[in-house]
């Protein structure tokens, strides 16, 4: 564990000094991805310079145990027991962080969601899952910016698509993907019966241009007029932008901006971002073994989650768990749902470790 560790270390250290260099700083991409990873490594090793200086202090300490005053033998002796204490919990402060990490977890994130199966209702609880997400990110004091959105005319979303940028924000929502189901009796249903609708999630790591390299060759990019539901004119320009990614056939259009070149900068965001994913998906699928290191399957036609309005109930289906909080959650307390799933991944992560070790 401790050569792992100063390994980190000297990773630190260079790390700083290629963030002091005029350079680096004048390549901001650069700089924020080294950035990143200085923040990432810095917990480790400060944990470990702690350690270090508690031992150090647990031998100068033990000089005193010879001391002929039996007083001071005494407190030494108190002294010493405190700090193997501290000692043992920064080993396994240590150990848990040397767990391995998903490299992806500091990244900002795509959040796609779209209407499934149940038709305007499936719209509605899109919307309604917008807005849960919206007041988590307010809570956590992050920034969201909508990339697309395909609204309904009755205030849902067949589709709608944002970028949020704050720390560590992968690492909160990653396990958002999949899909999520609603039991509710629908406001157009006149005899109250409870309909059962879904709306699927993907929660994309936002792709740099360090992380994806894209051949301008391979993208047809064609510009349209933008419009609303029903056909209704958005804006009298070709400013709506449509980019096709020939090799994998992707395509991602924007139409919210009346600039077409901020139409096209959104969409290739959102590209890079399905580009990346669909590359680590496929690594994923080849080694099988990773699925032990995750919640569920990660695969997005997987049902994760029941939100019964009727009995106030939702249940994730990867860890069994219930809750009777729904409207809370509704309105932010995303956390109720997401720490038992964190501490069920550590759980399985340290499990692995000790597996490994043994």
């Amino acid at each position: 564990m401790f050569s792992q560790i100063e390994e980190v270390e000297r990773r630190l250290n260079t790390l700083e000094y290629e963030l002091s260099k005029p350079e680096i700083i004048q390549q901001q991409s650069l700089y924020r991805k080294y950035r990143k990873e200085h923040v990432s490594l810095l917990p480790i090793v400060e944990t470990f310079r702690k350690y270090k200086a508690t031992q150090e202090k647990i031998m100068e300490t033990r000089s005193l145990l010879h001391d002929p005053d039996g007083e001071i033998r005494e407190l030494a002796h108190a002294e010493i027991e405190s700090l193997k204490q501290t000692v043992a919990r920064l080993e396994e402060e240590m150990g848990v962080l040397l767990l391995p990490k998903d490299p992806r977890d500091e990244k900002n994130v795509i959040l796609e969601i779209r209407a499934g199966t149940g038709g305007e209702e499936a719209a509605l609880f899109a919307s309604d899952l917008f807005r849960m997400y919206g007041h988590y990110i307010e809570k956590k004091r992050w920034k969201m910016d909508i990339l697309s959105h395909n609204p309904t005319g009755l205030g849902g979303f067949k589709e709608i698509i944002a970028c949020i940028e704050g720390h560590s924000v992968y690492s909160r929502l990653k396990y958002e993907s999949g899909v999520h189901r609603v039991q509710r009796v629908p406001e157009t249903e006149a005899q109250g019966r409870i309909h059962t609708s879904a709306v699927t999630v993907a929660v994309l790591p936002e792709a740099e241009e360090v992380d994806v390299s894209i051949d301008l060759a391979d993208l047809r990019v064609d510009v349209f007029r933008s419009s609303g539901p029903g056909g209704q004119s958005v804006n009298t320009t070709d400013s709506a932008v449509r980019i096709t990614h020939v090799p994998t056939g992707l395509v991602v259009t924007c139409q919210d901006e009346k600039s077409q070149h901020k139409n096209k900068a959104k969409a290739m965001k959102v590209l890079r971002s399905r580009l990346m994913d669909m590359e680590q998906m496929e690594q994923q699928s080849k080694i099988s073994q990773e699925r032990k290191n995750m919640v569920g399957s990660g695969d997005r036609s997987e049902r994760i989650r029941t939100y019964n309005f009727p009995q106030g109930r939702i249940t994730d289906h990867r860890i069994g768990l219930t809750i009777y909080r729904l409207e809370d959650v509704l309105h932010g307390e995303l956390d109720l749902i997401l720490q038992p799933l964190f501490a069920h991944f550590k759980g399985e992560s340290e499990k692995d470790q000790a597996t490994q070790l043994s």
